[in-house]
This record gives C-alpha cells, sequence and structure tokens, in this order.
C-alpha cells in the first residue's frame, strides 16, 4: 500500500411500476447535491486500482462487480460500521499546498473501510474522529498530484447513477441464506432488506456485514423475492427475481432501480 490511510427531511417516493415499486414517508434525509464538508484524501493500492477494494463491504473484487476504479475506503467517522457501503460521494482537492491539487472533482462509490491506527498519533489519517477517504490511486490522480501524498478536499453526498437493476448474488447453505445487495442506485445504501420464499411470508433479513444480508432458512429449490429499503426510505419489491433453480454463487438482477 502506497499511503494510509445533504441534506432535508421529508418525503422520499419513488414512483409505482406495476405495483412493484412503491414510495414511503420518511424522517431520513433526502440526499440534494450540495451540502459540502471538509475531509482528507489518501490513496493505496496499484496503479491501476484493481487490488479489490471491496472486502470490508461483501463486494469482494469491486472490478467484477461492476464498480471499476471509482470506490474509495471510508473512515470510521463516515463508515458507519458498514451501513455507509454502495453510498456515493463528489470530492474535489482544496486548500492544499501549491500544486498539489488538480482541477475537477471525482465521484466515487464508498466500497471499503480504512481501519484506524491507534499505534500511531501521526499520519493515522483514519483515526476517529477523522473523516477521511482512501481511494483508489487512478481516482486519487484525477484531483492531485502522487506527490502530495495526503491533500484536504471537500465532499458531498450524491445520488449513485448505476447500469441497470439491483442486483444480489445468493449464498449460504441449506439451513440459512446470505445475499449480496449491490449495483443500488439513488442514495445508494442499503438500509433494510426482506425476503420471501415461494409460498412463505416476507422476512427481516439482518446486516452480517456491509452489504451482506443474511437469513436462518434454507431457500434452496424455492424462488425468491427481495425487498430492498434504501436510506432514505425508499423501497422496491423485487418479486420472483430468483428463480427456483437458483444455486450458491449465482448472481441476478432486478428489473429496477433507484434513481
Amino acid at each position: 500500500m502506497a499511503f494510509h490511510a445533504a441534506m432535508l427531511s421529508g418525503l422520499v417516493a419513488i414512483s409505482a411500476i406495476f405495483g412493484v415499486v412503491n414510495a414511503i414517508a420518511s424522517d431520513n434525509v433526502t440526499i440534494t447535491e450540495g451540502g459540502w464538508d471538509y475531509a482528507r484524501a489518501t490513496f493505496y493500492g496499484p496503479s491501476d486500482g484493481r487490488d479489490g477494494m471491496g472486502a470490508a463491504c461483501g463486494y469482494g473484487n469491486v472490478f467484477d462487480l461492476g464498480y471499476g476504479q471509482e470506490t474509495t475506503a471510508l473512515s470510521t467517522a463516515l463508515f458507519n460500521d458498514g451501513a455507509a457501503c454502495g453510498a456515493c460521494f463528489e470530492i474535489y482537492c482544496s486548500n492544499a499546498p501549491q500544486g498539489a491539487c488538480k482541477r475537477g472533482s471525482i465521484r466515487v462509490t464508498a466500497t471499503n473501510f480504512c481501519p484506524p491506527n491507534y499505534s500511531q498519533t501521526q499520519g493515522a489519517w483514519c483515526n476517529p474522529p477523522q473523516k477521511h477517504f482512501d481511494l483508489s490511486m487512478p481516482m486519487f490522480l484525477k484531483i492531485a498530484e502522487y506527490k502530495a501524498g495526503v491533500v484536504p478536499v471537500m465532499y458531498r453526498r450524491v445520488k449513485c447513477w448505476k447500469q441497470g437493476g439491483v442486483k444480489f448474488v445468493m449464498g449460504g447453505n441449506n439451513y440459512w441464506t446470505t445475499v449480496l445487495v449491490y449495483n443500488v442506485g439513488g442514495v445508494g445504501d442499503v438500509k433494510s432488506v426482506r425476503v420471501r420464499g415461494s409460498g412463505s411470508d416476507w422476512t427481516w433479513m439482518s446486516r452480517n456485514w456491509g452489504q451482506n444480508w443474511q437469513v436462518s432458512m434454507g431457500l434452496l429449490g424455492k424462488s425468491v423475492s427481495f425487498e430492498v429499503t434504501i436510506s432514505d426510505g425508499s423501497y422496491i419489491q423485487h418479486i420472483d427475481v430468483v428463480p427456483s433453480s437458483w444455486g450458491f454463487g449465482m448472481t441476478f438482477e432486478g428489473k429496477y432501480n433507484f434513481h
């Protein structure tokens, strides 16, 4: 590793589509493309950004999931115990020493955690309460010079714009089921998930880690539906998105996404 390292209350709605996409009132925040705040940024990983950068959120290799280089790890102050996984940010370099910043901003998805280092008091940028982004090297180099190493930045939450529908990777065993939820648009970070196997009722899943969710029931041989709720309160029901012939490790894509 090289260097280690919105908001308005109201009603959030998405249009109903054949009774599958719903809207609910929420006293959570709505992402408005404003609300700039201060942080710092570093980078880690190889020059092509292909080091996975998704472990703490459960994504594994983010290139395999289509996130590419446009990713960041978050410090404890931003990571929120994994609840922030999937959130999107706009970042630009600001007030750095002369020659350190480049013009323009980047947009990245939170896919990993930048762990604190309590043995250090200097240069431990990811220690609480500091807000810090540990970017993939290609993204860091879009806003700052390599030699700078660490730069002050301004950041804000922004909407995530994803191609296609929300995606689900099935896992677990005969007795319990896990799902990785990714490629989520809108505010990006998933707040809760419910699951329903064919012939059964909706059941809440619990967060395993990051955007991996689990439930203590086996669903092999059943078609599976998911209800995904994001942090602004919007939700979508993906009915029978997983066919009864599914197997562990298989990925399925819903018809809808958040906007």
